[in-house]
């Protein structure tokens, strides 16, 4: 049978192995944690304090999850101990603030493509697929950023430009390969990238998008036209041989894209 514990002038029952009905039920390999309606496992208590008031009383209930820690453990003792293990986690988690978490996720399908000469080939052809994260502190000085790209052969550049949905405009910030305001493309014909193409922190005071590109009357902070999805990352691609825009890994006006969103 089980023991009673006394605690705050109250008997809780210690069970072990209840199964009383509406029990909800554990399952980790062989092992079964029950936690019964009508009783309190050896590892959950379940404790009420009366808190007075100006109103009169307020009762205030605290409930510890110590079955948690025991489905653990018992999850552990069924298994070997593993020789490696994989652990995931966001690239910048969304804490209290999420309006300053950004991001945008890069295909060929999102182009504008407009070559000159024509061309039958198209970005949209490419299998490349990319990833911009971006944190923005709190002050709206600094934003740090992490930029992946995969799938995609001869990178040159990337960047963040200023234009709608479905337009193309001007560069303001540059990703990769330096990062900044201005910046070199890197060399023609680099081969194939798949992972972390760029990351580090730009500082975006003083930086405008060109109100032709975004709309209004003036022109507007490059941060605000983040923040209003009035910005797009775009990757580059160029082999360096055969001219321009013959298929994937060769289109200079850029490969895959992605409008920035907030909420990532």
């Amino acid at each position: 049978m089980g023991k009673k514990i006394r605690q705050n002038g109250r008997a809780i029952s210690r069970d072990r192995g209840s199964s009383a009905s509406g029990a909800i039920p554990y399952l980790c390999g062989t092992r079964r944690l029950e936690r019964a309606n009508a009783t309190t496992s050896r590892t959950t208590y379940n404790s009420e304090r009366r808190i007075s008031d100006p109103g009169g009383f307020m009762l205030r209930r605290e409930i510890a999850l110590g079955a948690i820690t025991a489905l653990l453990v018992g999850c552990t003792a069924d298994k070997p101990a593993p020789t490696a293990f994989e652990v995931r986690v966001p690239l910048f988690t969304v804490g209290g603030n999420a309006n300053f978490n950004l991001g945008t996720h890069m295909t060929g399908d999102e182009e504008v493509f407009t070559p000159v000469p024509p061309s039958t080939a198209t970005p949209a052809d490419s299998k490349g697929q990319g990833e911009a994260i971006f944190r923005v502190s709190g002050d709206g000085t600094s934003v740090d950023f992490r930029l992946i790209a995969s799938n995609i052969d001869n990178v040159i550049m990337s960047h963040i430009h200023c234009g709608r949905p479905g337009q193309n405009g001007p560069i303001r910030m540059w990703l990769y390969p330096v990062i900044g305001p201005s910046g070199t493309q890197g060399p023609n014909g680099s081969g194939p990238q798949n992972g972390v193409l760029a990351s580090g922190t730009f500082h975006p005071a003083g930086v405008l998008c060109p109100k032709a590109n975004v709309g209004g009357n003036v022109d507007m902070p490059l941060l605000d036209a983040m923040r209003a999805g009035l910005t797009y990352v775009n990757v580059h691609t160029n082999d360096g041989v055969d001219g321009v825009n013959t298929g994937p890994g060769d289109f200079p006006g850029g490969e895959i894209r992605g409008q920035l969103d907030h909420g990532r």
